[in-house]
Order: structure tokens, then sequence, then C-alpha cells
């Protein structure tokens, strides 16, 4: 949610933000709801100098007269009358002016590039060289199935397509993978915690999943709760109406969950394994700092930084972007994502998704903070970054460490998760041997 006053006072800067990211003036309106914000102020004065004339009216009855009760009681009703039809407009219009202030996107970074989706990001930095192999690779279902890691097939039996069940050694690494990235984590200064995948509506409008992602939440109305896409959702809520002292900032979650999303937008698009699925469990940084630019920009890269890091110890060959403006979504002012080389698709893909939200969020769920210098009371930044999650890194990671026996290569930095074990796989006692 963007301050209306800074609406009001920058409507061609907002206009010029909007339009990178491909709103049009027939979705956002600023200059209908600078004037509806100015009627619905219009409202609220006029109701409140009726609803003064009516009490006073009403006070004044004891004490009236008989000649004048009756006249003054008339007056009173019609005054009612009138109070009450403004109320309602003013009810209608206030409804009409949160409706488009839910709706309104942050602005995006004067530093991001401008394009119209995918298509404009732009790739930064490549480290590592995709993986070059002696024998014709096989890709990560095969290996799975190779290895009786999985009941892909049976678990579509009970659950339904794009759900996954992995066994033995696998199973093992999804968790040991966790436990790295909780552990780079706490080193990092970051807050284990774990949180529920439920919530309420209230939070979804705070983290922005309402009203922009409606179609991709479960909703389990018998309940009247939500299924969490991300630990963030929660997160992000957690010290929702707080004043934080300043010395209490920066607070960093290392949130752990798992987490649903519907993939409706997705129909046709990586159906095959473990890519893109309806649950899955997932490892979120999570950053409430104070409302300054350079510090939450500081924070996005040390973000990026700590995400970087894990791609390195997995030792997988991996790209960043930045993220254009049409592409980064409704709450993003800036975002970075992070994408391994996947050999059987012969191309980087997404692993994570690193955010500087500024203080839309925190304008949401209302949640600040008293400035040390002056007093204030001010709304906190909020930046999320992925820390791992899984099945989906699964994918680039079991097929750029295979070997020609269907073997899988455990990094050093991962072995300590894994037991100690150097290979997973059917013919891995061989090798250990």
């Amino acid at each position: 949610m963007l301050d209306i006053k800074f609406i009001i006072e920058n409507p061609e800067t907002v206009k010029e933000g909007l339009a990178k990211k491909g709103y049009t003036k027939e979705q956002i309106d600023i200059d209908g709801l600078i004037t509806l914000h100015k009627d619905v102020n219009k409202l609220k004065t006029s109701t409140q100098t009726l609803a003064e004339e009516k009490n006073k009216l009403s006070n004044s009855i004891k004490s009236a007269s008989n000649e004048d009760r009756p006249a003054i009681i008339a007056k009173s009703k019609e005054i009612g009358e009138e109070l009450k039809k403004e109320q309602e407009l003013l009810a209608e219009e206030q409804k009409k002016y949160d409706n488009i202030m839910w709706r309104m996107p942050n602005l995006p970074c004067p530093e991001s590039p401008v394009g119209p989706d995918e298509s404009g990001n732009v790739v930064i930095r490549r480290v590592g060289e995709p993986t070059k192999f002696d024998f014709t690779p096989k890709d990560h279902v095969e290996l799975i199935e190779l290895n009786d890691w999985s009941e892909l097939e049976r678990i579509t039996k009970v659950s339904g397509a794009r759900t996954y069940a992995i066994k033995n050694e696998l199973s093992r690494l999804e968790l040991a993978m966790h436990l790295m990235v909780l552990d780079k984590l706490t080193e990092h200064g970051f807050t284990t915690i774990t949180v529920p995948s439920l919530s309420k509506q209230k939070p979804l409008y705070g983290m922005g999943y309402l009203p922009f992602s409606q179609d991709e939440v479960y909703y389990m109305p018998a309940d009247d709760l939500y299924l969490s896409g991300t630990a963030e959702l929660v997160l992000n809520s957690l010290r929702a109406d707080e004043i934080l002292s300043e010395n209490d900032l920066p607070v960093l979650y290392a949130g752990f969950s798992p987490c649903f999303r519907r993939e409706a937008g997705a129909a046709g698009k990586d159906t095959r394994g473990l890519v893109r699925v309806h649950q899955f469990l997932k490892t979120e940084q999570f950053v409430i700092c104070k409302n300054d630019i350079a510090e939450s920009e500081k924070w996005h890269k040390t973000l990026l930084a700590i995400s970087e890091e894990v791609l390195q110890d997995l030792e997988l060959p991996y790209q960043v972007l930045e993220i254009c403006t049409g592409d980064m979504g409704a709450p993003k002012y800036r975002q970075y994502d992070l994408e391994a080389w996947t050999p059987s698709q012969n191309c980087y893909r997404e692993t994570h998704s690193c955010s500087n939200i500024t203080e839309w969020q925190a304008r949401r769920t209302n949640l600040r903070y008293r400035d040390n210098k002056d007093g204030k009371v001010k709304f906190v930044h909020t930046l999320n970054n992925t820390g791992i999650a899984t099945p989906r890194i699964l994918v680039p990671f079991i097929e750029n460490h295979q070997q020609s026996d269907y073997t899988v290569r455990i990094p050093t930095k991962l072995q300590p998760y894994m037991n100690g074990k150097k290979f997973i796989g059917k013919n891995a006692q061989n090798k250990e041997a």
C-alpha cells in the first residue's frame, strides 16, 4: 500500500511507476483516486457535522419547553435521516477508495530494468560453467526411478497431479538441505522459527497475496482459513500493529514451513517430476529493518549473497537476474532471482527470489517503529528471500551431480548433513568402499 499523501503530492511519479509495472489508467486511475479521496474526506466532515448537530438537538430535548420540544424532535429526526444517507454514501465511497488502495502496487526502484515481462530481465552475472558430461546424462525423473527414490506415479492416485512422495536417500537429502541452510542463517544472525501453514484472511492482504493472487491460494471455507504459500505470509503479520523500538531492528527470521500453491496460472508448464508441485517445503529469509532505502538495499544485497552462498555450497552453476518492472509483481520495489543450471532442459531455472518490499507491506500490517533520532513513529521496511525450497532445488542438484553409474555426488559442505556420505544411489555403497 502506498501513502495517499505521497500519491497526492507526486501524481506524475506514481503514474510513471505504475506504467513501468504495466498498469493502465483503466486499471488504476490516479486522478480519479485523488478526487475520490477528497470526496471521502468531505463526507467524513459532513457526517461528523451532522452527527454533532443531531447530538446537540437530542441533548436539548429534555430542557426544552413543551412548545419547543416537538419542533426540536422533528428537526432531530430530519437531520438523522440526512445523516443516515450521508453515512451510507460515505461507506460506499470509502469501500471504493479502499479497494483501489489495496490494489495499489509498490513503485519500482528507479534502477530496476524496465520491461513488460520476463523478456526484460537482465543477467547480472553467471557463476560456474554449465556442467559437461562424458556420458549421456539422465533427467531427474529417470535418476529418481533408477535409484528407487520416489513414488511419483502412485502418489497421484492418492493426492492428484503435481504432488510428490520421495523416499530413501532422496528424502534425507531434502531435509539435509534445509538443515544446512538453517545453520547458515543462524550463523548470519537469523532467528530460526517454524510457523503454521494456516492463516486468516487479513495476513494475506498484509503480504499482498490478496487481492493480487487469489486464484493461487487454497481456501478452506468451513474453517475460514487459507493455506500459506510461504513462511513470509505469517512472518509479515507476526508483529502486526506493533510499534517497535529502533533498537529492536533489524529483526531477522529464518522461517521454515510446509507451503501450498494452486499453480493455477501454470497450466501445461513444468508438469514433469518435481519442478512445480502444489505442496513443498521452504526455508524463508525475512527481514524487518528501519525505514531507510540505503539500509533496506544493504539488506537486499546481504540476502542475495546468502543465497549465492547456498548455491555455491551445493556446487551448482547459477546466474543472477535483476527482474524487470513488468515481471516483479505488485509488492516489489526491487527483485533479484537466482537460477541454477538444469542440464536436462539446457537452461537456468529459478531457485531463489530475493525482494525488497520497502514499507509497502508494513503499511498494510501497520507495523512501525519509533525512530531514535526524532522520536517519530515510522513504518518499517520488509524484505524476503528464499533460503531454500524443496523439491525444486533437487532437480538441478541431482542432474548436475549425477555420475555415469546413476549415483549422485554429495558436495563437501552438505556431507555432514548426510551422515558423511559422498554419494547416494543404488551403486553408492561400492563407491564409498
